[in-house]
């Protein structure tokens, strides 16, 4: 297959992708009866307005109420886009008004709005909040797809035939005697590893990726190696997948002492983020009175000339005609200034941060940068990392293609390659290009040692400041084995998750012994309880908010998916595997990686709980049982419960 082939091979897979995603959206928002989208959590309505204000960089935002079905668990968040709609029965047809979640909190939910005033339909009573499909995204990606593909004689050609392994890439000699001087490649505080790492993104002249394990300290690596970059290339572009992932990266840059400037609408950015976002640089920027007062006159001039009625002398007409003709040299002015305003932002920042996506924002439109640092790239589309590369001479990937995937809707498209991102067919094509970094500040040696030899060769080192660490003496791993108990898996008929209540029960009892051993009153640890599956974690919730041992330790603990707890660490995690059957099905436990991030999440204890006899279908979880079990951290279900 040649270079175009495989790349249209993967338009078309996206294609598939935003069908797939499109038609879940459909089944299960637009085709839904009101009734039941609101039960289901994926409608709020009835809702009231309770107040609209201007937000930062002069949005219109609006807070509304939920007046029913209260406190129902539901799926919005901030950062999704939604649409406020009245069903109000005197209306011919329903009223729309879209925007982007700020927050979520109980029952209020705040919104910026798109557009510049509130339809007078937003009064009614009977108002309500859907979620909206996301088309926008879909459509930046194909239209980077098309340039990549089309990219002949250039810095792009010659990036994309290197990244997809058509290409060698050049590496070394990139730093003159000079800057190599100037600069401390050595890296501060950086372990050996973390210093080859800086090295090798410093000298790449066209890829470098930065392979960060759990706990190896990535972040703090890819910060110094942006750093750098800054002091010899004055700015750089870093992005990320996420939201989560930029505003983390815009944090630590700041702490650094770098300017940075977070493109992306502030409804999606953190309130630590807001203030470097354009909409807050811009209204902070010692001409922005200059640029309120020139569209504050504008409004004022606009509304005198249209207080005019239709039928008017001679001498009306020519005043309305000069009052629009200020207007309209009124607007190009504040349009001239705040171009001016947005350029002298950009140039003077050292790190434009933006999701991939972002990339594409129109205020970016013509720039271009020596460097784009990509965090969590193992996390993304290959379409999406081809936004900002478009505008870059050379790419520096930061992720690990054995935790997270992507998450991809369409079965087939994930089967068919979309599932394999651009740092892994980097990674497989040019594994020289990549540094992995090797001591982990996180986890008990015990934790580290069965993910270090399935993932990683057995390369990963426990810090001195870890290796031992526990929670009074207690053993570090428990693996409790159902197998021979009959807590066999049960699937919810509407949403299709699964949940094993026996295992949920048994899992809050091994925490609750564990929080009782070492006493409530001296509990200072953090614990995370993880599972697979939604419906699993529902029934974790209820069973510790029912527990009194637990419930003297509720500040410490979280429950939640995998997904959830991606770059997050807590002192004890607990594992349910949930999956247990006659014919040995794990469904999607087989993408073994989530398992990885699951297991070393944990610090300083790991308690899991499954059957072995449907686990040890697959060969990953068999070399797990083998683990437990020579390390003596093995237990059965069946010998716990006749000890009870």
């Amino acid at each position: 297959m040649n270079i175009h082939d495989q790349l249209n091979k993967t338009w078309n897979l996206l294609k598939l992708e935003r069908q797939a995603d499109l038609e879940q959206y459909r089944q299960k928002v637009l085709l839904v009866p009101l009734h039941r989208k609101t039960k289901e959590g994926k409608c709020w309505y009835p809702v009231k307005l309770v107040r609209d204000y201007i937000g930062t960089g002069e949005r219109l935002v609006i807070e509304v109420q939920r007046t029913a079905q209260l406190d129902q668990p539901h799926v919005f968040q901030s950062g999704k886009m939604v649409s406020v709609f009245s069903n109000a029965k005197n209306t011919p047809e329903k009223h729309y008004l879209g925007g982007v979640i700020n927050y979520v909190r109980d029952n209020s939910m705040v919104i910026t709005v798109n557009g510049d005033e509130l339809p007078d339909w937003i009064e009614d009573s009977l108002l309500g909040v859907d979620l909206m499909f996301d088309e926008m995204a879909y459509r930046e990606m194909e239209i980077a797809m098309k340039s990549i593909i089309k990219a002949e004689d250039s810095r792009v050609a010659e990036l994309r035939d290197t990244l997809l392994g058509y290409r060698k890439p050049v590496s070394g000699g990139r730093l003159n005697s000079e800057q190599q001087a100037g600069g401390d490649v050595t890296g501060a505080g950086l372990n050996d590893s973390q210093q080859k790492a800086l090295k090798c993104v410093l000298e790449a002249q066209d890829v470098a990726i930065i392979h960060g394990p759990p706990g190896t300290g990535k972040t703090t690596t890819l910060v110094e190696a942006i750093r750098q970059t800054v002091d010899i290339e004055k700015q750089v572009l870093v992005c990320a997948p996420s939201n989560a992932a930029v505003d983390l990266l815009v944090e630590k840059l700041s702490d650094k002492g770098l300017k940075v400037v977070r493109i992306g609408h502030p409804a999606r950015v953190t309130e630590q983020s807001l203030s470097k976002t354009l909409d807050a640089r811009i209204a902070n920027h010692e001409h922005y009175k200059e640029l309120r007062a020139i569209r504050k006159r504008m409004e004022q001039v606009r509304a005198q000339a249209f207080k005019f009625k239709r039928n008017f002398g001679y001498h009306e007409r020519q005043e309305r005609n000069m009052l629009k003709q200020e207007a309209k040299v009124l607007k190009a002015d504040a349009d001239v200034l705040e171009f001016y305003i947005i350029n002298d932002i950009l140039n003077t920042s050292d790190v434009i941060a933006c999701t991939l996506v972002g990339a594409s924002h129109p205020m970016l439109r013509g720039k271009r940068y020596q460097t784009v640092f990509i965090d969590e790239a193992a996390q993304a589309l290959e379409p999406a990392c081809w936004i900002p590369i478009l505008r870059a001479a050379r790419v520096v990937f930061a992720g690990d293609h054995h935790q997270l995937p992507p998450t991809i809707k369409s079965v087939e498209a994930a089967r068919e390659g979309l599932a394999k991102t651009l740092f892994e067919k980097c990674i497989e094509h040019h594994p020289q290009t990549a540094s992995m970094l090797q001591v982990q500040y996180r986890m008990n040696e015990h934790i580290m040692q069965f993910p270090s030899a399935y993932f990683y060769n057995n390369r990963l080192i426990a810090d001195d400041s870890v290796r031992n660490h526990s929670i009074s003496n207690l053993p570090v791993i428990d693996f409790v084995d159902t197998a021979g108990c009959g807590f066999n898996e049960t699937q919810d008929p509407e949403t299709l998750s699964r949940f094993n209540d026996d295992e949920a029960q048994l899992l809050i009892r091994q925490l609750e012994k564990v929080v009782e051993q070492v006493g409530t009153e001296e509990w200072n640890h953090t614990i995370g309880i993880i599972t697979p599956y939604s419906a699993q974690v529902e029934r974790l919730v209820k069973l510790a908010e029912a527990s009194e041992v637990l419930s003297n330790v509720q500040r410490f603990l979280t429950i939640n998916t995998v997904d959830a707890f991606q770059g997050q660490e807590r002192d004890i995690i607990a594992i349910s595997f949930v999956r247990s059957n006659d014919k040995g099905e794990i469904g999607f436990l087989a993408d073994i990686r989530r398992t990885n991030v699951a297991i070393t999440r944990a610090r300083k204890k790991l308690i899991m709980t499954g059957d072995s006899a449907t686990l040890g279908t697959n060969e990953f979880y068999t070399a797990l049982l083998e683990y437990v079990q020579q390390k003596g951290f093995y237990k059965s279900a069946w010998d716990i419960q006749i000890g009870n």
